[in-house]
């Protein structure tokens, strides 16, 4: 409860009534000052206090000047030991004591967080005008409620089966049992790549799950949230895991983490088809392009080539095949310039072929050789 109050809030709030006086009338001293106290915290809080403490210290002072009781004498006030007090302000307001029974029923199926479970537990007893326990007895009525709501739903659950679903789930934990070990360990993973030895392996799954006869509407009428977490929890164990807990226990959790797969290898197998179709849609595509491309890109005329090339092999099998080359226009040629390049030599073009063959000529035009060389007449 908050500590400050505001002279309005206390008037409005923490003022005695006349069916209030009524009951606070053959009371005195510290007890008719803890008494009116603890009328009007429950009246705002719907719970009774746990230490003297929890009193706001301005409701107190209010409060005493208006039963004329000292605010000092409220630290000899027996809170803990004041049953007969907590009965008399039940039946006054109408509230009765919390039971285990509603809390399962009602609280737990519905709420599976802990937190939530007790803020819910808090506003349905306000509502209901039921005293909600104290913070430390809180934790241990919800473990409680917890575990009547567990025993019930497993037992619930166990009877759906029927004996046959039932051994056939304890099985598949069961020592030496190599392929129930198998068949959870597959269940457990998830589809992989998209192929087709993925949807066979799929398909292998569902058969394997179907064959344990789990019989429909198993969680009808429970909720998603439930059966997840009950999955959730099973899918972390391993199958010494499962024969540690109790019989009830361990045939829920098979059964919920099987019928949960049962439905999601289902829904995967269609989207495993889907993407199958996509990628076959895809992979044809891109060959038909790359055909198409190839396509493009022949020359034009090959194939006639090739026919004449094993025409003449097969008709000249000693002669080497030529194929013709295109030469260049003549025309082309002589307009295009050497640009500096030295003119290709061919035979009796180097330089000492030249030499010789100005020295013949010489020697035609001056058979006697040089004038200078000549001897005079």
């Amino acid at each position: 409860m908050r500590q400050e109050w505001s002279p309005e809030e206390l008037l409005a709030s923490w003022t005695l009534v006349d069916g209030d006086w009524k009951l606070v009338a053959n009371k005195s001293g510290p007890t008719r000052l803890g008494f009116c106290l603890m009328l009007k915290f429950f009246e705002i809080e719907a719970r009774f206090p746990e230490f003297i403490e929890e009193f706001p210290q301005s409701a107190v002072e209010y409060v005493s000047g208006l039963v004329k009781v000292p605010a000092a004498e409220l630290t000899k006030y027996d809170l803990a030991g004041a049953k007969r007090h907590r009965k008399q302000i039940h039946e006054a307001l109408g509230f009765r004591p919390p039971t285990l029974a509603w809390l399962a029923a009602e609280v737990c199926p519905v709420e599976l967080v802990e937190d939530r479970q007790r803020e819910a537990l808090l506003v349905e007893c306000h509502t209901r005008k039921i005293e909600p326990p104290g913070p430390t007895r809180m934790e241990r009525v919800l473990v409680a409620a917890r575990g009547r709501w567990e025993r019930a739903f497993c037992a619930r659950t166990i009877e759906r089966l029927g004996a046959v679903g039932r051994a056939r789930l304890l099985a598949l934990v069961a020592e030496g049992n190599d392929e129930g070990t198998a068949l959870l360990a597959a269940l457990k993973r998830d589809p992989g790549a998209v192929g087709l030895d993925a949807l066979l392996m799929e398909i292998i799954k569902l058969t394997s799950v179907r064959e344990l006869g789990l019989p429909k509407g198993l969680f009808a009428d429970c909720s998603e949230k439930l059966v997840a977490a009950w999955r959730a929890r099973a899918i972390k164990m391993y199958p010494s895991d499962f024969r540690d807990t109790a019989e009830d226990v361990r045939v829920t959790l098979l059964a919920a983490l099987c019928s949960s797969r049962q439905a999601e290898i289902t829904d995967a197998l269609v989207d495993l088809l889907i993407a199958l179709v996509h990628k076959i849609n895809a992979r044809a595509e891109r060959r038909v392009e790359k055909q198409l491309t190839a396509e493009l890109r022949k020359v034009r005329g090959k194939e006639g080539i090739l026919f004449k090339l094993a025409e003449a092999a097969v008709g000249k099998p000693d002669e080497r095949g030529r194929v013709a080359r295109p030469r260049p226009d003549a025309r082309l040629r002589r307009t295009r310039p050497h640009r500096g390049r030295r003119a290709p030599r061919g035979p009796g073009g180097g330089p000492a072929d030249v030499r010789r063959r100005r020295a013949h000529h010489d020697v035609q035009r001056h058979p006697r050789g040089p004038a200078e060389h000549r001897a005079p007449a």
